[in-house]
């Protein structure tokens, strides 16, 4: 994205490219008050890729550069499953077994994938208390009588 003090916009790119073609870059970079490198670059951008390569582009990377690895999300997962251990024994297990990541990344991805209780039990079955468990005179809902 174009920013406040920026030597060149869309216009300008066009008009250095134009003017490369018939003159060294070195020159055009001169008079325009901008590095050679940076006018090599677009340049460069606009032989590849045509008018599309002048324009503003995101500079995000395509990949998290230090994302968790999938194996390690699917061992998460599968330890908060089936141990339905917190995410502090779950980060000490990984790192017992040579995996360093911290407590806040793992609660982050049990977050995303499997925090609730629903994720860690479809059926239920867990959920459910057997009414014949319950002390006589006490509501299921009512804990203080």
């Amino acid at each position: 994205m174009l920013h406040r003090n920026a030597p060149l916009s869309g216009e300008g790119r066009r008009r250095l490219v134009e003017r490369c073609q018939t003159r060294p870059i070195a020159h055009v970079a001169a008079e325009m008050g901008i590095y050679c490198a940076c006018a090599s670059e677009w340049v460069t951008c606009f032989r590849e890729f045509g008018k599309l390569g002048l324009l503003d582009r995101a500079s995000v990377p395509h990949y998290p550069p230090t994302a968790t690895p999938t194996s390690v999300v699917a061992r998460m997962e599968k330890l908060r499953r089936d141990k339905r251990w917190s995410a502090r024994r779950i980060a000490h297990e990984l790192s017992s077994d040579g995996t360093t990541i911290s407590v806040r990344t793992v609660s982050r991805h049990l977050a995303l994938e499997c925090n609730r209780r629903k994720f860690l039990d479809p059926t239920g079955e867990s959920n459910r208390v057997n009414q014949g468990e319950l002390p006589a005179g006490r509501g299921s809902w009512c804990t203080w009588m």
